[in-house]
């Protein structure tokens, strides 16, 4: 009689860790999707102002090469230049 109550006891044990691995595990999957969407709504809000602060750029770029042609095709040219050479090196 006495094993069969240790056994029971046992028994109950088990299913309460059980329950309890459970729900702790449920706490800490939730707790890790909140981070998740946390970080995913910063991410895209610094991809959104990143790419506020390319369109203001590039409107700065063309106002530039506008008010310079000759001066933005002499730059491309160098640039280019310098590219090429830098890549004829590493061959």
């Amino acid at each position: 009689m006495r094993t069969s109550e240790l056994t029971s006891e046992l028994d109950a044990l088990k299913r309460e860790l059980s329950r309890a691995a459970h729900a702790a595990n449920d706490r800490v999957t939730e707790a890790a999707k909140s981070g998740v969407e946390e970080i995913t709504g910063q991410i895209r809000t610094m991809l959104s102002d990143l790419g506020e602060t390319f369109g203001e750029e590039e409107k700065v770029v063309e106002a530039l090469i506008a008010e310079r042609p000759m001066a933005a095709v002499a730059s491309a040219f160098a640039l280019g230049l310098v590219v090429g050479l830098m890549l004829r090196r590493r061959s």
